[in-house]
C-alpha cells in the first residue's frame, strides 16, 4: 500500500522535480515494498523505521507526502506495539497451555 502510494507521489513529481529526485521516490518505492516480507525479522523492522523516516523527509519534493509519511509512520508505530502485545499474549497461552496441547475452543 505504501509502496502505491509513493508511486502516487512520483506521478505528481513528474512535472515540477528533477530526475534525481523521482529516481530517489522510485528507490524508496522499491526499497519498501522489498522490505515489507521481511518485518518477521528484527532487521526488516528496523529498516522498515528508516524507510518510514524517508518517506517523511519526501515531503520535501513532494509536500503532500509529509502528511502521508506521517499517517504511515503512526500506522507503522501502531502495527509494532499492537504486534508485541500479540505476542505477549501468544506466549502467555503456551505457558500454560503447555507445548503439547491444542487451546479448546
Amino acid at each position: 500500500m505504501e509502496s502505491l502510494v509513493m508511486g502516487f507521489a512520483l506521478l505528481l513529481a513528474m512535472d515540477k522535480q528533477s530526475g534525481f529526485e523521482i529516481a530517489l521516490g522510485a528507490i524508496l518505492a522499491l526499497l519498501i515494498l522489498l522490505t515489507a516480507g521481511m518485518t518477521k525479522r528484527v532487521s526488516g523492522w528496523i529498516l522498515g523505521s528508516i524507510w518510514q523516516i524517508c518517506l517523511i523527509a519526501y515531503g520535501m519534493v513532494v509536500p503532500s507526502m509529509y502528511f502521508m509519511g506521517a499517517l504511515f509512520a503512526l500506522l507503522w508505530v501502531c502495527a509494532y506495539f499492537v504486534g508485541k502485545k500479540g505476542e505477549r499474549a501468544r506466549a502467555q497461552m503456551m505457558d500454560t497451555l503447555g507445548p503439547w496441547k491444542e487451546p479448546s475452543s
